[in-house]
């Protein structure tokens, strides 16, 4: 060995190494500069890395034998060490080469596990956005809708993969390399189009291309009426399912030729809806603040046309969402949701987005999976390309506890919508509920190279490092990245709380919650508790008695008075139950956190059931039941679906648990790996 060691000082390997490492390092740097410009594939690039890491041992062996002007002999032995190491090095390379940023962003999906990698099928089809040539700018909403209508035209097609609209909406009207796009998005032809509004008449140039052969398929202007819009519509489903060679079911057809209304004045209204939701649902931060903007208008739109069922059915959809998240817990607001789905369906009994409506109802309203799921199912016989209706399967199933099938559905619903943040970030939390968490890291990782709003990926991926790794640093650096006082501040509110809580700066958090005007925080679970509640908690963690009691009592005599609306609110026991704990009223406070947890059992919803134990376990501290808090702590860690809502690292970071810090049963479970 230490003639190996002489031979590597004679023929100056070492040297050798680092001329070629800063070369390579330096070439691969001009290389991905040119690979951006020119939009080449990853492969490629991957291609090169791998040609100068093969090249790298290949310099050394080289060196080897010619160090020394090429006088000297090899051993067997250094033969034997020299094979080692390319064998080693190649093995390695084979390894972790595929784990480069960009080709993590297209596998950490698979690998958690999602779609499988399947052949581009012929039929398929990406509609990007169309371009608006008005001269009026703000009628960028009239193009944006001519694109979405067209596409859930086209998305009705059992016989096409069509791509939904979250994906698409992330290129330009016109790229450059239509190729890379369609690879991206796992089609083999990009309908291309640009309209061009004003007053009445419309202009829609469109084009179909294979991307494959950058030829094209078909290709069509109209100048038409904007009330013949619809027929413009239908055509283009026509021609295009015609280029493609799908087979037109009847049903089909007759979708495709239908007329949602008469009124170009209610469909106006529908449009500019459909651009706020499309913005509330892509952006959950904006959720509460947007969504009712979208209410107001499928409103008006409906009161002009009272059998414009399409405009009920996503008024229905709307009014579930800021029932689920903004949170609007009210009756009267799933009332609203079912009148205006039920209408839609009397109007049109096979119209999709109703009964996605009436899914929501079921599953949000009444966690009733089984009448959820059975709406879900006329969804997507209405609209088998679409992705949202995957994603509420996936969901409603994760709750009922069929995991394996909810996987499935985030699958397919990624295979629909390869570019969105919210398919990725949903196999995220099934992961993370698994406790699975490097598979959710590598989930919203992905998420986060396709999203729109780094923040909203930045945030659930910083939460689930906390749970793994109990780290705080991934968090504290997603909330530097947010604008105080904007509405993405406002929607990450409880997250940024969260950071002040575990960190222990109780100053900070007081002043969030003092500043913040929403009523309830909703946890990644959805459970939606008042925000007054946890300014109270950080009152009483800064030695501020007197100002938690006060806020204790208001929220006891509210909660109560709350209860006789809805007695059946597991949220409102919860909120109870914490207000009495905070006045030292231990029964009251431990009656009300059970019958939090018996209105959602563990059997009743697995995704959020372990979050209410967990709640309850946090009572029964505040209360002084130590021996009961742990006790429920083991029992949720012993659930197979609860690692979204405790976990070791968080009990050790967590102040909520300090009481019990010093009890062996405590230590013992952090020890604990379930």
């Amino acid at each position: 060995m230490n003639d190996f060691i002489t031979h590597l000082k004679q023929r100056k390997l070492v040297q050798w190494a680092l001329a070629y490492i800063a070369a390579a390092f330096a070439l691969l740097q001009g290389i991905d500069i040119v690979a951006n410009k020119f939009n080449w594939p990853d492969s490629l690039e991957r291609i090169f890395i791998l040609a100068l890491a093969v090249g790298f041992f290949v310099t050394l062996v080289l060196a080897w034998y010619h160090g020394e002007r090429g006088a000297q002999r090899v051993s067997g032995t250094e033969l034997v060490i020299l094979a080692l190491l390319l064998a080693v090095g190649g093995g390695l390379l084979w390894h972790f080469a595929p784990m480069s940023p960009k080709a993590t962003m297209a596998t950490s999906v698979a690998a958690t596990p999602s779609a499988p990698v399947t052949a581009i099928p012929a039929k398929s089809i990406a509609v990007l956005p169309f371009e608006n040539l008005s001269d009026d700018k703000t009628n960028a909403y009239f193009a944006s809708g001519m694109q979405d209508e067209i596409l859930t035209r086209l998305a009705g097609i059992r016989d096409l993969k069509v791509i939904s609209r979250t994906s698409t909406q992330q290129y330009a009207s016109h790229p450059p390399n239509l190729k890379i796009v369609a690879e991206q998005l796992g089609v083999a032809t990009v309908l291309e189009g640009s309209v061009q509004k004003a007053e009445n008449k419309v202009r829609i140039n469109l084009q179909l291309i294979d991307a494959r052969s950058d030829s094209h398929l078909w290709a069509q202007n109209y100048d038409r009426d904007v009330k013949d819009i619809f027929a413009v519509q239908s055509d283009v489903a026509e021609r295009v399912a015609d280029a493609l060679q799908a087979q037109l079911l009847p049903a089909e057809s007759a979708r495709i030729a239908s007329v949602p209304t008469q009124d170009q004045q209610a469909y106006d209204l529908y449009l500019r809806a459909n651009a706020y939701f499309n913005r509330a649902n892509d952006q959950s931060a904006l959720t509460a603040a947007v969504t009712p903007r979208a209410i107001a208008l499928y409103q008006q739109a409906f009161a002009k046309d009272p059998n414009f069922a399409l405009a009920a059915a996503m008024l229905s959809q709307a009014h579930m969402t800021m029932y689920w998240f903004a949170p609007d817990r009210t009756d009267a607001r799933l009332a609203d949701a079912k009148a205006a789905a039920d209408r839609a369906l009397a109007l049109q009994p096979d119209l999709g987005p109703a009964h996605l409506g009436l899914a929501l109802y079921w599953y949000w309203g009444h966690r009733d999976y089984v009448q959820a799921l059975s709406q879900v199912d006329l969804a997507r016989k209405a609209s088998p390309n679409n992705a949202m209706v995957e994603m509420d399967a996936g969901a409603i199933e994760r709750r009922a506890g069929r995991w394996n099938e909810a996987i499935a559905s985030f699958q397919r619903a990624v295979a629909l919508d390869p570019r969105s943040s919210l398919c990725a970030d949903q196999l995220g939390f099934a992961n993370m509920s698994l406790r699975r968490y490097a598979q959710a890291d590598q989930a919203f990782a992905h998420a986060l190279t396709v999203t729109q709003d780094p923040t909203d990926e930045l945030i659930p991926r910083a939460y689930s490092i906390v749970l793994w790794k109990g780290d705080l640093l991934p968090l504290r650096t997603a909330v530097d990245s947010i604008n105080a006082g904007s509405e993405d501040y406002a929607g990450n509110a409880l997250s940024i709380f969260q950071l002040r809580w575990w960190s222990r700066d109780y100053v900070a958090a007081i002043k969030l919650a003092e500043t913040q005007s929403a009523a309830n925080w909703v946890d990644q679970s959805n459970v939606a508790l008042p925000r007054q509640l946890y300014l109270a908690w950080a009152y009483a963690a800064a030695d501020e008695s007197a100002r938690a009691q006060s806020l204790y009592t208001e929220l006891h005599t509210q909660m109560q008075a709350a209860m006789q609306q809805r007695p059946d609110d597991a949220d409102l026991h919860l909120a109870l139950g914490f207000a009495a704990a905070g006045l030292g009223l231990k029964d009251d406070a431990v009656r009300e956190g059970r019958r939090a947890t018996q209105l959602i059992p563990y059997s009743r919803d697995n995704y959020s059931g372990p979050f209410y134990l967990v709640w309850l376990a946090n009572l029964y501290v505040r209360v002084g039941e130590n021996t009961q808090a742990i006790d429920t702590l083991r029992q949720t860690l012993a659930l197979p679906s609860s690692g979204g809502a405790i976990s070791p690292a968080l009990l050790q970071l967590d102040p909520a648990w300090d009481p019990l810090r010093k009890q062996p049963d405590f230590q013992a479970l952090l020890r604990e790996t379930p």
